[in-house]
């Protein structure tokens, strides 16, 4: 029903832990330490080995995870190119130019990185819409959303989903309310689908 439950649990001995058991449903899970969520992994056969250190965080050893690893990668190092800017900006008013013009080459970039994100997360969830990926990553996107709304990107997945993506019991859930929502929001009945929304720019959504 849409809600995170425990699975399994073990203790941190001199920083090392483990887990076994029999598997018997591939599917996504987040490992939390005490109440704090700290990252996604893929419950998958075969030896999984998750690696928590100051520089980095990372589950590799399967397919689905590191799948899912070098998309999250990728998506960083985005958000990385996207907190640069603030800096970017700050040398170019140092440097001599107007308020104007760093402002205006700041948002020319931001918008070709908007476009990058955009694109590698609608192309990671496409190619991913009969696996567990393809589900847990658009979770992943939109809980990042005050609540559900249908965006350009959302319509264009939806659009382009195969029926088991569909049929998943989240991206059903939350395509139904999105359209809900946005029906009311334009003053229409909710039973209306595929309302199209004013673009809306959401970063750094996969950040946590």
């Amino acid at each position: 029903n849409n809600e995170l439950k425990k699975i399994d649990s073990c203790d941190v001995i001199h920083g090392e832990f483990e887990f076994h058991g029999t598997l018997d449903t591939v599917r996504m899970a987040n490992l939390f330490m005490d109440d704090e969520s700290i990252m996604p992994l893929v419950l998958e056969e075969g030896p999984i080995t998750i690696k928590i250190d100051n520089a980095m965080q990372r589950v590799s050893g399967t397919p689905l995870n590191e799948k899912l690893y070098d998309f999250l990668d990728k998506h960083k190092q985005l958000g990385n190119r996207m907190g640069e800017l603030t800096h970017k900006h700050s040398q170019m008013l140092l440097n001599g130019a107007t308020e104007l013009e760093a402002n205006e080459a700041v948002q020319v970039e931001a918008a070709q990185i908007a476009k990058e994100e955009d694109h590698l997360v609608t192309s990671f969830i496409s190619e991913n819409f009969d696996n567990v990926l393809g589900p847990g990553v658009f979770m992943m996107v939109t809980s990042a959303y005050q609540y559900p709304i249908l965006t350009p990107q959302i319509e264009h997945i939806m659009s382009m989903a195969t029926d088991k993506f569909k049929s998943n019991p989240y991206v059903k859930d939350f395509y139904q309310t999105a359209t809900e929502n946005t029906a009311r929001m334009q003053g229409l009945d909710s039973s209306v689908n595929n309302i199209s929304v004013a673009d809306t720019l959401i970063t750094d959504t996969l950040s946590k």
